[in-house]
């Protein structure tokens, strides 16, 4: 594809199909291969390239106006972007925000991801969208010197997502307390003193905000990895168990994460709740499956109806796979499903107080539709601790 804006391109998009898109870089040089998605929210471009569950994936935003806003250290979902790279419309904007410390294309930089501006992103999210998500390379050199066929062979090289246990590569190291509340003007965050629960947290790529929100339900947290055991779960003594978002194959996580959850379903009572990829591991272990979607749901307006209430929230959401509701076993009950394409987005058991969604509660699109949920399972650990 010729570039149009009347200069040297500085960074290349190569898809697997041989299809070329020419931009202007910036962030880091280099280059780098993934999946390549699309996300359609208005903001919070700096949640998306630090939110682990984007591991594997360069991600295309659809709103232009990328940059405007800045970033800071207080909006990092984790230490770091986990995003491979990022593809935007027009080069980013200067910051015009109180909040700001750092220009985007400076932050990028620093911390080693590739980025690409003055691209078609409608074509590109057509093509997305019309032949499912492609592998693709990103490369970024100041001096425009592209070997492109060894990049359409970095883009077809990539092994893709499917089968990929991505949850080991963004997961904590070892187990830590976390007692953060959620953003409040004008304090900032808080810190919760007085919690009623105690918590045990798998971390399969967890975002910061999901853990504020638990700490804001009233619950001491102790984040697990993601391969910590029955044991080690049940070593804590918890009220409740918290599945977290991730990245990746649900079925591959789901080998060493799956055996996890059932052998302390088995060896006790406590609430469970699961978000994402912890969703999608809570469905595999309660007999569902799980499917690769075409081009996944990436975004901040997604509407999703409770089938029990029939509300319908608009929810956030990042999932290239989903739990496959013709699967699910007798007591395993589908709450939620998505207005888009009718896909699975919520689980119960009709016996025990065991529910996940596959949306982002946390990430308050609505802005508080979703809260509920957080209320809910600490509702439930209250009332397993009367039974």
């Amino acid at each position: 594809m010729p570039h149009t804006y009347g200069k040297k391109p500085t960074a290349c998009l190569a898809l697997a199909d041989g299809t070329i898109f020419y931009g202007k870089g910036f962030g880091a040089t280099g280059e780098t291969q993934a999946e390549l998605c699309f996300n359609t929210a208005m903001t919070g471009y700096q949640e998306i390239m630090t939110d682990p569950s984007y591991a594997g994936q360069i991600v295309t935003f659809t709103f232009p106006h990328v940059g405007n806003v800045g970033v800071n250290a207080e909006d990092d979902e984790t230490a770091d972007p986990v995003a491979a790279g990022m593809v935007v419309k027009w080069d980013p904007t200067e910051p015009s925000n109180w909040r700001a410390t750092e220009r985007l294309s400076d932050w990028l930089a620093s911390r080693g991801r590739i980025a690409i501006g003055s691209i078609d992103t409608r074509r590109l999210t057509r093509a997305i969208r019309q032949q499912g998500a492609p592998h693709a390379a990103l490369a970024h050199d100041p001096e425009g010197n592209f070997d492109i066929a060894g990049l359409v062979a970095r883009a077809r090289g990539f092994a893709g997502l499917e089968g990929m246990d991505l949850a080991k590569e963004v997961t904590c190291a070892q187990s830590y307390r976390w007692d953060e509340t959620r953003w409040a003007w004008p304090e900032g965050f808080g810190k919760q003193e007085a919690p009623r629960h105690k918590v045990v947290a798998i971390d399969y790529g967890a975002k910061r905000n999901i853990l504020r929100c638990l700490a804001s339900a009233g619950c001491d947290v102790t984040v697990l990895p993601a391969t910590a055991t029955a044991e080690d779960v049940l070593a804590h003594n918890p009220d409740g168990l918290f599945l977290s978002n991730g990245p990746g194959d649900p079925a591959a996580t789901g080998v060493y994460a799956v055996p996890m959850i059932q052998d302390v379903m088995a060896k006790t009572q406590i609430p469970v709740f699961g978000i994402c990829l912890g969703h999608q591991m809570l469905a595999l272990a309660l007999g569902a499956k799980t499917v690769k979607m075409n081009h996944g749901h990436h975004g901040a307006n997604h509407p999703v109806k409770d089938l029990e209430t029939g509300k319908v929230e608009i929810t956030s959401m990042n999932h290239g796979f989903a739990v496959d509701s013709q699967t699910l076993p007798e007591g395993l009950k589908e709450t939620h499903v998505s207005l888009f394409d009718g896909s699975n987005c919520g689980i119960r058991m009709t016996d025990r107080p065991v529910f996940s969604v596959q949306y982002h509660p946390e990430a308050s699109p609505g802005p508080q539709d979703s809260f509920y949920l957080f209320e809910r399972f600490a509702a439930s650990m209250d009332e397993a601790k009367v039974s």
